[in-house]
């Protein structure tokens, strides 16, 4: 009992604005509080069920929105950390207590005088004179009950609990095996000769990395900051091949294999999905999309591919010819394509990353990324250093808006660890939601695996980094700017086509002149970034553009293809990949590589069936700054309009309806086609 009543995620958080206190926390915590948390969830779902009052909107589907606080509590401060400061320990309680939770969803999902109730309120909503929030909050409640197997008989329900179960349990061991083949390659290069064209920053960043390991040498691993910049600048052709290899085999044989289990969460996807009813899992999955449905999402990816395989040709046969030009005696693989584009690319515009980054030193980027929220929507950023963190990395800012009032908690979390997987992303800590007329505000983590610092040198991030940057702040305004009164509506719980729109849009100031001149100076200099820069940031902007693109849609129909087969599939997961997205591959196919096995973004996160939403929120966030273009970049009645529209609104209404009353018409290709250079 004691591991109860002194469990820090079991108190209310004597911390400011109640964050998690993950200075208290230790693993011993995490169990006993999960499982309180699904026993009292329960409870409250019990009174739900034997409430002896008629079932109604507050009783029942509030009732059911209100519910499992505490479990959602530490769910949340467990699995954010799961992600992005992991250990053995951790992953061996996510084994142990994922079926628990699994199991605790379906008792709730299942219980037919549950559904009864929601069922009951749903069929009176036309007579119920809701607010369109409490509309959908009501449509929202009553389809995941039918998603998840509410209308099944009794043996059906039966199979649901146990492929439900046992694809949680797949997807989890996909996650971890992909971190395990990423931490486990090191490449080690003692002779510097085989180094050359790397920068002195990589190689000193190499250099730190060989020392901190108790290793003399440069070491290299599958980390952003590690292998993208190999790839773009080591002359030694077998070396980019190797670490190429190395990459793009994560996952495929050994201990760590995921081949069986992919094939394995497709299965388990396609029996969930036909006992609910459905053909295959992209129609389950694509009902509640602005897609809607597959034919739709293929529609795009086809009239993409027409439109950008021109120039992708084109640019694939110029990078060809350069690299024969500079005495390549070969036709150029994948592990070429970094490389010979980036010469190309510095060949005509005279730019690279190494010339950009001394203007790009974190602080100021971070300056400069803060700065553009207030000059959008009046938010200021103070940092807290009482505020607890769970790595000595991390950092917390208080976030208010320009009347003063309090919006937000903002974790940032820049750089590589072993605990942490790869890539960036935006999570919460906790929601945004409004109860008995208090506006309880979210706590926002934006998490990425930036270019560190060096004894010599500040991180200084490529210009790709800065990007990407920007796109995680803007799923993190998305959190922050929300004023919905339903936790489970607010933020970016929104159809997973639309989620990109906020994140991508902020992409766009990147290459603004009137943007980085604010905050881009040199780091050693003071000097402002120079025009002569900009103007070839500018131009650049669309080199390889359709490589670009067609690398997109070749996920994108990987990702379908995996999700429309609607027979158990037993065959060899390699041969299925490559057939799957030929027609949007340039480069020769290579033996022994495979995406499948370490794509965790249909795998192990939530884009299964969606990973065309990239291209989806594209044609979106082109036509939105249109808008901004048209108006001035940084007008604030512009800006305004899509806080009021889109950001604050989270997923209370329908996305298309949303994105109307802020442009004023429905989105078309034509604004990413002339952004592109396309049209």
């Amino acid at each position: 009992m004691a591991q109860l009543t002194n469990n820090p995620l079991l108190q209310k958080y004597a911390t400011p604005f109640e964050t998690i206190p993950f200075d208290k926390i230790t693993i011993a915590h995490y169990l006993p509080a999960f499982r309180e948390g699904i026993r009292l969830h329960q409870l409250e779902i019990d009174a739900i069920t034997t409430d002896a009052q008629a079932p109604s909107f507050e009783n029942t589907i509030e009732g059911l929105e209100k519910s499992g606080k505490v479990l959602s509590k530490v769910q949340q401060a467990f699995y954010n950390l799961l992600h992005a400061e992991t250990s053995e320990a951790m992953d061996s309680i996510a084994e142990e207590i994922s079926p628990e939770e699994t199991a605790h969803a379906n008792a709730i999902y299942l219980n037919a005088a549950l559904f009864e109730r929601v069922k009951a309120v749903y069929q009176q909503k036309e007579s119920l004179s809701l607010s369109a929030e409490q509309a959908t909050l009501l449509q929202k409640t009553y389809d995941a009950f039918v998603q998840k197997g509410a209308n099944l008989t009794d043996d059906a329900k039966e199979k649901y609990r146990t492929y439900s179960q046992a694809l949680s349990l797949a997807s989890l061991q996909f996650s971890q095996h992909v971190l395990k083949e990423t931490n486990s390659y090191r490449l080690l290069i003692t002779d510097k000769s085989e180094l050359e064209g790397l920068p002195a920053d990589l190689l000193d960043a190499a250099n730190a990395k060989a020392e901190t390991k108790g290793e003399k040498g440069w070491l290299f691993d599958l980390s952003y900051p590690s292998y993208v910049p190999f790839m773009k600048y080591a002359d030694n052709r077998q070396l980019r091949k190797e670490l190429y290899m190395a990459y793009n085999k994560k996952a495929v044989g050994g201990d760590n294999d995921n081949q069986m289990v992919v094939r394995e969460i497709i299965d388990l996807r396609l029996k969930i999905a036909q006992l609910l009813g459905f053909e295959n899992y992209a129609a389950y999955a694509l009902h509640h999309r602005m897609a809607k449905n597959a034919s739709n999402v293929y529609q795009l990816l086809d009239q993409l591919l027409v439109a950008y395989s021109p120039k992708a040709t084109q640019e694939l046969n110029a990078v060809q010819a350069y690299a024969h030009q500079m005495g390549a005696d070969f036709d150029i693989m994948p592990w070429d394509w970094s490389y010979y584009s980036e010469k190309l690319k510095e060949a005509e515009y005279s730019v690279n990353d190494e010339l950009l980054k001394p203007y790009f030193e974190l602080e100021q980027v971070k300056k400069g990324v803060f700065g553009l929220a207030d000059r959008l929507y009046g938010l200021r950023f103070e940092k807290n250093e009482a505020i607890p963190v769970y790595n000595p990395e991390v950092e917390a800012f208080e976030v208010y808006d320009d009347k003063g009032k309090f919006m937000a908690i903002l974790y940032t979390d820049f750089h590589p660890r072993e605990s942490k997987r790869n890539g960036a992303w935006m999570t919460e800590f906790k929601g945004q939601y409004t109860e008995n007329g208090v506006d309880s505000r979210p706590h926002i983590s934006i998490v990425m695996n930036f270019t560190r610092p060096t004894a010599s040198k500040p991180a200084l991030l490529s210009f790709d980094e800065l990007l990407t940057f920007l796109h995680e702040f803007g799923h993190a305004l998305h959190g922050i700017l929300s004023e919905c009164t339903y936790e489970s509506l607010s933020g970016t719980n929104v159809y997973r086509d639309f989620v990109e729109l906020p994140s991508q849009l902020m992409e766009n100031w990147g290459t603004e002149k009137e943007y980085l001149d604010g905050f881009a100076v040199h780091y050693e200099t003071g000097e402002q970034i120079p025009q002569a820069y900009i103007e070839k940031i500018k131009a650049s902007e669309n080199f390889t553009v359709g490589y670009q693109c067609l690398r997109q849609l070749s996920f994108g129909y990987l990702d379908m293809a995996w999700h429309t087969i609607d027979q158990p599939y037993s065959g060899d997961v390699r041969a299925f990949e490559i057939n799957a997205w030929a027609k949007a591959q340039l480069l020769p196919a290579v033996d022994g590589i495979c995406m499948s096995t370490q794509f965790s973004h249909i795998f192990a996160g939530g884009y299964a069936a969606g990973y065309y939403s990239y291209k989806w929120a594209e044609v979106l966030d082109a036509d939105a700054f249109f808008v901004f273009k048209k108006q001035g970049i940084f007008d604030k009645e512009t800006a305004q309009k899509f806080r009021k529209e889109v950001l604050s609104k989270g997923g209370t209404e329908d996305p298309m309806v949303l994105y109307k009353r802020f442009r004023g018409q429905e989105p078309a290709i034509d604004a990413l086609l002339i952004r592109t250079g396309v049209k």
